[in-house]
């Protein structure tokens, strides 16, 4: 008996050790497929609470699962088992009704502070508005006079399969919305037309723009680097071509940057008054030479010659 017993317990062993080796190269093999665990200080309190809840559900259906399949097997009907008899039980009712209560508060309360975490948007050192279009994105920063549009930029030749697609097919822009890091940036979200949702994963925001209404929400990145995301809500015919792509700089590099839009700005706010004024010189010119002389000649005498008031 004792050595049925001690086989029982090294092959108990032997199985744990067997799924304890598999579990973690599968994990390995997986994690890609998993929420991503992020760059802010919020992406990582989500990602942690989708863990907890995601260890949770497992406990829940192996421990359900397990009952039902040991149930099958053990009191199955060619082994001569007899099922009891009962109409009710006040006790399992009791206790299938407050233990999913227990679960549920449970996680009810790390997840409404994280809720209530993401959306306050209070001591933000920037702001930017985002407004969605038909099927493009447009960036206000509202602290900064820098006002520009993102369109994709990936190839019609790729998009047809005319070329080989690159490793961001889809994912990249022709101007990427620049963050600093570690400054809380709030961003107001609205759209131009119909429905569309600004999603980015490594920074865990994701919400919808509403035409005639401004969503608000924050981000704070911790890492320097490129965050790819894309819109979420079904937008019309080009919806999969609306990537969003965030570039997050260090601060001293982020202000660097914020200068020279800025002398970009000027120079081309210069330029444009000055071909302005060269323009309508131009016309003004074209305007006088085409007119004829007599008629200049007259407009000019009529002009000079002094007017006589006639009084009765």
């Amino acid at each position: 008996m004792k050595q049925n017993t001690s086989k029982r317990s090294s092959g108990y062993l032997l199985i744990g050790g067997m799924i304890g080796v598999f579990s973690q190269n599968a994990w390995s093999e997986i994690q890609p497929y998993n929420m991503p665990e992020g760059v802010t200080e919020i992406s990582h309190k989500v990602f942690d609470l989708h863990m907890i809840i995601f260890y949770i559900t497992c406990v829940i259906g192996v421990l359900v699962f397990g009952a039902m399949a040991i149930s099958l097997l053990r009191d199955r009907k060619s082994k001569g088992v007899t099922p009891a008899k009962f109409h009710e039980s006040t006790f399992l009712e009791f206790l299938w009704t407050a233990v999913p209560f227990v679960i549920l508060i449970g996680i009810a309360i790390p997840a409404a502070k994280v809720l209530i975490e993401m959306e306050d948007v209070s001591d933000a050192e920037m702001t930017i508005k985002v407004t969605g279009y038909q099927w493009l994105w447009r960036y206000e920063y509202i602290d900064h006079d820098i006002d520009f549009y993102s369109v994709l930029k990936t190839s019609r030749d790729e998009i047809y399969n005319r070329s080989e697609k690159n490793e961001n097919y889809l994912l990249e822009v022709d101007n990427e919305l620049v963050l600093p890091t570690n400054r809380k940036v709030r961003i107001l979200l609205t759209s131009n037309d119909v429905l569309h949702a600004w999603w980015v994963p490594d920074l865990a925001l994701k919400k919808d723009a509403i035409p005639g209404y401004i969503n608000q929400m924050w981000t704070e990145i911790q890492k320097p680097g490129i965050y790819r995301g894309q819109c979420a809500e079904l937008c019309g015919r080009d919806h999969g071509f609306m990537p969003v792509v965030v570039r997050a700089l260090p601060p001293e590099e982020f202000d660097a940057w914020v200068l020279k839009q800025g002398n970009e700005n000027v120079a081309k706010s210069e330029g444009i008054s000055t071909s302005t004024l060269q323009s309508n010189k131009t016309m003004a010119e074209t305007k006088a030479s085409s007119t004829p002389a007599k008629k200049n000649q007259k407009n000019i005498a009529a002009a000079v010659e002094p007017q006589t008031i006639t009084t009765q």
